[in-house]
């Protein structure tokens, strides 16, 4: 799974990625510091199954950390993007390109309005952070509309001269965006478009399906970043009334950041997404140290909860996308052939079956399935059967 952080130049896209990654990108307050998209692994949490079986999981990817399972996940970083992307305008083509692949986008913004729509610094809230919302969802439907009309009138012609089902070659047209045949025939539903014209569809009526696809194929979650300094939160209060339909989560990327760096050093004890933090290491810290952490207990954790970049990653994932964590284990034994309890944790679409995660394990498992049993309760399931988020799955099959 590949999940896109995306938003205009300045702010803070690189720092909510240095946070959610601790991988090395370069973070400067000038626009696009990010030319060149930075790649990276972030987790998300799970509530470990291992309690339930009191064993200690030995993951071999991701970690566990005080019974929460953090499931690794491929995080893109891209350049900024300003109004007029999809002219080519700033990094617009690069950019968009590069957003080919990711299941779900991320959008940063910067929630104290201190960046303006070229991402040049401003003072604190003279940007209204409404714009950004509207301007880049905008910039993304125009992408798909570019890429939906090219060459639209020959295309339209020849699905109709060879008697082509226009759902089935908009969707082979339109595969790079992870645009399926079922979307697509829904699509053409919901807006009642009339398949057996389409060399007549209006530029409107491309425009609302562009819209539709767009919205299916790259969901979007609001990391509204900056939200501890002043006059932030009453933005995002404002901005959760004007968008009902969005998901705004607040965070700040830079306190994130700092508490990981502080953990990776051994100075505390921190399980990201939670709301405090312990020292271990008083020590070893100076007064300016023991101050920041302070400022960010009482400032950020005490006010808000968490950072916030957590549950950005976590409800874009499993609220968004709707993504299940499955558990290969067996009834009788939960280690692999090393030795390793629980090592692997997989995080599969809704709707996925026993036969699917056959598949997923191994195609032999797939071809040859017979059963699955639900380690949890010891009861087989058919191959039909619906996965559900922290299922512990043993998958019997033949030779």
């Amino acid at each position: 799974m590949l999940i896109g952080v995306v938003g205009k130049p300045s702010v803070g896209k690189s720092t909510f990625f240095k946070a959610a990654t601790l991988a090395e990108a370069e973070i400067a307050a000038y626009p696009f510091t990010t030319i060149r998209p930075n790649s990276g692994v972030g987790f998300v949490r799970v509530d470990c199954v291992d309690k339930g079986f009191k064993k200690q999981c030995q993951p071999r990817t991701g970690y566990c950390l005080h019974g929460t399972r953090f499931v690794p996940v491929q995080i893109l970083d891209v350049a900024g993007l300003v109004p007029g992307a999809h002219e080519g305008k700033g990094m617009g083509n690069q950019f968009l390109d590069d957003l080919r692949q990711a299941a779900v986008l991320i959008h940063v913004i910067d929630l104290a309005g201190s960046t303006n729509e070229k991402g040049e610094n401003v003072p604190p809230l003279s940007y209204d952070p409404v714009k950004d919302v509207e301007f880049l969802e905008i910039e993304l439907d125009r992408w798909y509309l570019g890429i939906l009309k090219k060459g639209w009138q020959k295309f339209a012609r020849t699905v109709i001269q060879e008697k082509q089902e226009i759902h089935i070659e908009l969707a082979k047209q339109l595969s790079g965006l992870k645009v399926t045949e079922e979307l697509v025939q829904d699509a053409l539903n919901d807006l009642q478009l009339n398949k057996e014209k389409p060399q007549f569809w209006t530029d409107d009526e491309l425009l609302k399906l562009a819209v539709v696809l767009r919205k299916k194929t790259k969901p979007l979650i609001i990391a509204a970043n900056k939200i501890d300094i002043p006059g932030a939160a009453e933005n995002l209060t404002r901005l959760r009334k004007q968008f009902p339909g969005h998901s705004f989560i607040g965070c700040s990327a830079e306190a994130e950041l700092a508490l990981k760096e502080a953990a990776k050093s051994g100075l505390i004890d921190y399980l990201p997404g939670e709301k405090t933090f312990t020292v271990v290491q008083e020590g070893k810290l100076n007064e300016r140290q023991k101050k920041g952490l302070e400022f960010l207990r009482l400032n950020i954790l005490d006010r808000l909860g968490s950072t916030g970049v957590q549950e950005v990653l976590d409800k874009a994932v499993f609220d968004l996308l709707g993504y299940v964590a499955i558990f290969p284990g067996g009834v009788n034994k939960l280690e692999d052939s090393q030795g390793r309890c629980l090592p692997d944790c997989f995080l599969m679409p809704p709707k996925t079956t026993a036969l699917d995660f056959a598949y997923k394990l191994h195609t032999d498992f797939g071809k040859n399935f017979i059963r699955a049993l639900d380690v949890k309760t010891k009861k087989p399931v058919g191959k039909e059967y619906l996965l559900k988020h922290r299922d512990v799955v043993e998958i019997v099959s033949g030779r």
